[in-house]
């Protein structure tokens, strides 16, 4: 997730870092090359695109950029639903903590090491990494070698462990339940997580897009250049800028779990349960908060 304050109007002008223009550059310099090939024919053969009206081209621009606006909300709306999703969970895990403070120590470290260990297991599960590799720092519990679902079978593990405590009158049942209810939480937001990353905005809807504002920038030059002549650059591709910068920015947010600049810092929101757990735990030397590198926080 990229952190940068209210842009300057140097940052406007110059900023780089942060910007989508590294992602969509090679579009920019394929549509200036076109751009100058359509210039030069309309200059060697004066009136070759007369014929071309502007007039299409100002209606089809209008109906793309509402058509790449209920995209862009459509996987905004993805983003947001992974970040609410991400409080949830870190919500749980601290309502989780308070409520086993009366515990053992013994039996209080095994359950919030058991909910570190589910944060880290869901990152790389959303991320595709090895979801066994990232919980056994934290739990080294056997969660079976063919088990589809390690992360999951660490928040089974947590459950079996609180109604052992439950039947050896260390919690009432009450307790027990309550216990249960953030277990569920934890549970409902691996799904939503897994519902997002698992099903992509149609395939069919995203290239339908695609199509449309590559065959618009590429055409829109040959209907300029007859009356712009170089001037037919500015108008080009400052429309090839804002239609492939927002495609670019839709495809970054359709997947709010990934690697992209503009995607979730989950890595920052798992430090963080870690760091809150083990603080309430008594430790001192608690691993550093994952800081911003170039503006951008993972």
């Amino acid at each position: 997730m990229i952190l940068r304050s209210k842009p300057s109007f140097k940052d406007i002008l110059f900023a780089i870092n942060g910007s989508i223009l590294p992602r969509i550059a090679p579009h920019l310099i394929g549509i200036s090359f076109i751009s100058i090939v359509a210039i030069f024919a309309a200059q060697d053969h004066p009136g070759i695109f007369a014929r071309i009206s502007a007039i299409p081209f100002t209606l089809i621009g209008i109906a793309l950029s509402v058509f790449m606006s209920f995209r862009n909300n459509a996987c905004y709306a993805r983003w947001w639903e992974g970040r609410k999703l991400w409080g949830e969970l870190i919500i749980a895990c601290r309502s989780f903590a308070r409520q086993t403070s009366a515990l053992e120590e013994r039996d209080r470290t095994f359950l919030l090491h058991g909910l570190c260990g589910f944060s880290a297991g869901l990152v790389a599960r959303l991320r595709g990494q090895d979801e066994r590799a990232a919980i056994k720092p934290w739990f080294d519990m056997s969660l079976g070698p063919n088990n589809p679902n390690p992360t999951n079978a660490v928040l089974d593990h947590i459950g079996k462990h609180c109604l052992t405590l439950m039947r050896g009158h260390q919690i009432g049942a009450i307790h027990y339940s309550v216990l249960e209810g953030q277990i569920t939480a934890l549970s409902e937001v691996q799904g939503g997580c897994e519902r997002i990353a698992l099903t992509p905005v149609p395939f069919a809807y995203s290239l339908l897009l695609h199509r449309t504002a590559l065959v618009f920038c590429v055409t829109l030059p040959f209907a300029l250049a007859g009356s712009l002549d170089w001037w037919t650059l500015l108008p080009v591709l400052i429309v090839a800028y804002t239609f492939f910068g927002l495609d670019a920015l839709g495809h970054q947010l359709e997947d709010p779990f990934g690697r992209e600049p503009n995607a979730l810092p989950l890595d920052a929101m798992q430090r963080t349960v870690e760091r809150e757990l083990l603080s309430l735990l008594g430790h001192q030397d608690l691993p550093d908060p994952i800081k911003p590198h170039k503006n951008v926080l993972r």
